[in-house]
């Protein structure tokens, strides 16, 4: 069972989510515009946020880009809006998958269940080895415990799937990693979504590691890689 909150003006779609999430177990939690949805993921902590796009008081992006300056929590949209540029935009400000309308409330449901499956095993898979400590490349530190990252000691704050893409890149500083099993690995095999996902997520990466940012390189044709700076990368 997962806190789950649903943000949807539309309130038979609403309730009609709702009742499937219970029926998949998950505790739920409603709001029908953006204003109580930050408010209700203040009060409710879920594990994640089911996010309309459009909705009355404060859009969907903007609700998303406030609820990712302020946690990882993983975020799904639901959307009408087939434009590829419009999906992109969602992508950058922090969504984790799509969700096009109208849509089945069961595929909305496998959705949900495999987003928090790749969660918990990213999440295990993150902690560092017994005894261990943060990874450390450079002036570059990722507490996978704490799930914060510092760059010069100043604070970084990162998305769930930046987190998850940065982890993976020290953990293998040096490897080359194609498009499609960093689509695999992050997004899961089961992602249907656009293969500019990755392009737009190391993009964004880089600009907010700063000049650390440069050491990530983009390997034509291939995928990416970290170029680890003198003294290389110490995997906790």
């Amino acid at each position: 069972m997962a806190r789950v909150l649903v943000v949807e003006d539309e309130v038979a779609l609403n309730d009609l989510v709702r009742a499937h999430l219970q029926q998949a177990g998950h505790a739920v939690r409603q709001a029908h515009d953006g204003p109580s949805g930050l408010r209700a993921a203040a009060e409710f902590a879920p594990e994640l946020v089911v996010l309309d796009w459009m909705l009355p008081g404060m859009d969907g992006l903007t609700v998303c880009r406030e609820l990712r300056r302020r946690s990882l929590v993983p975020i799904i949209m639901l959307t009408a809006r087939r434009d590829e540029a419009d999906r992109v935009t969602g992508l950058e400000v922090g969504a984790d998958d799509y969700v096009l309308k109208p849509f089945s409330p069961v595929e909305l449901v496998a959705r949900v269940r495999a987003m928090l499956r790749r969660v918990a095993l990213d999440r295990s898979a993150a902690q560092p080895a017994a005894g261990g400590g943060p990874l450390v490349c450079g002036v570059l530190v990722l507490d996978a415990s704490a799930l914060t990252a510092t760059v010069a000691g100043e604070p970084v704050t990162l998305s769930r799937r930046e987190f998850e893409l940065l982890a993976l890149l020290l953990r293998h500083p040096g490897r080359t990693f194609t498009r499609d099993f960093l689509i695999d690995r992050v997004w899961g095999a089961d992602y249907e979504g656009l293969d500019r996902a990755v392009d737009t997520q190391m993009v964004r990466l880089r600009r907010k590691l700063g000049s650390f940012g440069n050491h990530i390189e983009a390997v034509w044709g291939l995928g990416y890689r970290l170029r680890p700076p003198a003294g290389g990368a110490v995997p906790g």
